[in-house]
């Protein structure tokens, strides 16, 4: 009997609590970036975008991935980083999110690395050193702006397999 209720109790809560990476608005990845990060500038939905690309093509569930970021040599700090947490679930508590003291390759301002802790499958996120002025030119508008440019922003970053 207890298993059975159990059981239903589990369906219930899958059914009726989806998934956060795949089910939130925009206002809600907002309102999670400003809480977790402290505010929503621009560089937390450019990791939202890469961590959310990373789940689909990975096939990952929340919670299933493993993240090494390596900041570039310029500004800002790890922020993208954050938002890949956030997309991804995973946390350096967890042991899923860790920032390289190595940095990431000239001319990059973020390489990151992803992979399906089951499968082990990995993905190369590199976004350009190129990017830093636009993506810091999108912080002169609110939140949702902000949020749809990097989602809007074509070849924001690349993404091949990682060795």
């Amino acid at each position: 009997m207890k298993k059975s209720l159990f059981l239903v109790a589990a369906l219930l809560l899958q059914f009726t609590c989806p998934s956060p990476a795949l089910s939130e608005t925009r206002e809600q990845w907002i309102e999670l970036g400003a809480r977790i990060h402290g505010a929503f500038g621009a560089f937390i939905p450019v990791g939202i975008r890469i961590g959310l690309d990373a789940r689909e093509k990975l096939k990952a569930d929340p919670r299933g991935l493993s993240i090494t970021f390596y900041s570039g040599e310029k500004p800002p700090c790890p922020c993208v980083a954050d938002g890949v947490m956030i997309a991804t679930q995973a946390s350096p508590g967890q042991g899923t999110l860790q920032i390289s003291p190595e940095r990431a390759p000239p001319g990059l301002m973020a390489l990151i690395i992803i992979r399906n802790r089951k499968t082990g499958e990995g993905l190369k996120y590199a976004i350009s050193d190129e990017w830093l002025p636009t993506i810091l030119g999108w912080n002169k508008s609110d939140p949702p702006a902000r949020f749809d440019a990097a989602m809007a922003a074509d070849g924001l970053f690349k993404a091949e397999p990682a060795p």
